[in-house]
């Protein structure tokens, strides 16, 4: 068995002392560089030594002085007319409407998103007049059904929803509550609803896994439902032992180990995995 000297030697010999690279010194080893590299890094030598020239040599003192173009940046803009007037200013004349909105579901929403540029109306409240958005194109600009808008966001079909009817004569605009508090969970969840509709659990309440708390439809982003947290949950229809006719049956000590049965299987859509 050979020694780990001889070992290192060997390896030594092949990775340092290879021919053809290292020797002979670095001039042999630049000699060996492709040809389109050194072409490359000559275009590129030339192209920064221009560059460096004509910002040093060519190029006016008034276009390096960053002071200069900061100065007449801000003066164009001083020029141009202001249009928008600020939430603050609305709030000097429409007190109420602005607590209204500041304690409602429009919190976050700008006066002049709905009524448009308002500095005139301010420098001039007779002459010049807020926009009121009382169409139906407007609101479904942002309520109109959407898939990939979050759960509980307020969606709506504005074809079939109150159709012909100006959105704000039933919902104040500047807190948009419903004016009847939804009763049952499609007005919210459809998409869930049209997914259990077409699986093993269409016969089940959502109430049956689901404790719904009052607070839930009034402000359904704030308070959620509940969800089942054991596994016995599950296994009241599913366990070995259970007394529902027609289900699958499993071993709650070894199916699954630890997880909730939700966490593999879509309770919506349970199919076996």
């Amino acid at each position: 068995m050979k020694s780990f000297k001889e070992l290192w030697s060997r390896v030594y010999d092949q990775l340092v002392k290879r021919p053809g690279v290292n020797d002979g010194g670095p001039k042999k080893t630049m000699k060996k560089l492709p040809e389109q590299i050194t072409r490359l890094a000559v275009v590129f030598g030339v192209f920064i030594t221009l560059i460096v020239v004509v910002r040093v040599f060519v190029l006016p003192a008034e276009l390096k002085e960053t002071g200069i173009n900061r100065k007449t940046a801000i003066e164009r803009e001083l020029a141009k007319p202001v249009r928008y007037a600020g939430a603050h200013a609305c709030s000097e004349c429409h007190e109420d409407e602005y607590e209204t909105k500041k304690a409602g579901y429009h919190a976050n929403l700008a006066c002049e998103t709905c009524h448009g540029a308002l500095h005139a109306h301010t420098e001039d409240p007779e002459e010049e007049s807020p926009f009121l958005p009382q169409t139906r194109e407007f609101c479904p600009v942002c309520h109109t059904y959407n898939l990939s808008r979050p759960t509980g966001y307020p969606q709506i079909n504005p074809i079939a929803h109150n159709p012909l009817k100006p959105c704000s004569q039933c919902h104040n605009p500047h807190d948009p509550v419903p004016p009847e508090v939804p009763q049952t969970c499609s007005a919210c969840h459809a998409q869930i609803v049209r997914t259990k509709a077409v699986s093993h659990h269409v016969g089940l309440e959502c109430t049956v896994c689901h404790n719904v708390p009052e607070e839930h439809r009034i402000n359904p982003r704030s308070v959620k439902p509940s969800k089942p947290a054991e596994r016995t949950f599950c296994a009241q229809c599913h366990g070995f032992g259970s007394k529902v006719i027609g289900t699958p049956k499993i071993d709650l000590e070894t199916h699954g180990e630890k997880y909730l049965c939700w966490q593999c299987h879509y309770p919506h859509l349970p199919e076996v995995k």
